[in-house]
């Protein structure tokens, strides 16, 4: 079964392909769904004071040092608190680190907002860590990203999923009871 590449055990999973970084962006940048057209570029995943959290891969001596997510065609209105994270591999992820919250910072339609992290992150092993973002607002923004249909095999990765809530300034320490969701935000890690 390996002549179609990555295959992970499981005939339809689909962060197989991620393992590599994006060569042809200039540094180092992670993708957690690819750069090609996506079937929904505008997925309204986000409650207010619920982290919405999606699965990407990281390499063992890498260095993650920001996080990016898009907003789509609806901005934050009236935040107060809104922050991005990253969680480790573990079965309950713990948080590793968190950007600064942004407070009441204005986050526009139709932007890339990149955050560094409190101190950057040195991978210590490959695998699918968890970025996590936080919108706490009367409106929360729309995300750039994709619609995929749930998994249908038992095992199949969750790619999107919420968590918490009535969160504020500070991440959750550890990802517990999450919600699986079929829409996916996009982010960066670079």
């Amino acid at each position: 079964m390996t002549q179609l590449g990555a295959f992970t055990g499981i005939f339809r999973d689909a962060l197989a392909h991620l393992s590599p970084t994006n060569v042809a962006s200039p540094g180092y940048v992670r993708y957690n769904i690819p750069r090609v057209p996506l079937d929904a570029s505008d997925v309204g995943v986000l409650s207010t004071g619920v982290m919405t959290s999606t699965p990407i891969f990281l390499s063992a001596g890498e260095t993650v040092t920001n996080l990016t997510f898009r907003s789509g065609a609806t901005g934050a209105g009236t935040p107060t608190n809104w922050w991005f994270s990253l969680y480790d591999t573990s079965a309950t992820p713990a948080l590793l680190q968190q950007t600064a919250d942004q407070t009441s910072t204005a986050w526009a339609a139709n932007t890339t907002k990149t955050l560094a992290l409190a101190s950057p992150v040195v991978i210590t092993k490959s695998g699918f860590y968890w970025a996590g973002i936080n919108v706490t607002a009367t409106t929360p923004p729309t995300l750039v990203g994709a619609r995929f249909f749930p998994g249908l095999v038992t095992g199949e990765r969750v790619l999107a999923q919420t968590s918490g809530s009535s969160l504020t300034a500070t991440a959750p320490a550890t990802i517990a009871s999450p919600t699986a969701l079929s829409l996916v935000p996009v982010v960066a890690a670079t």
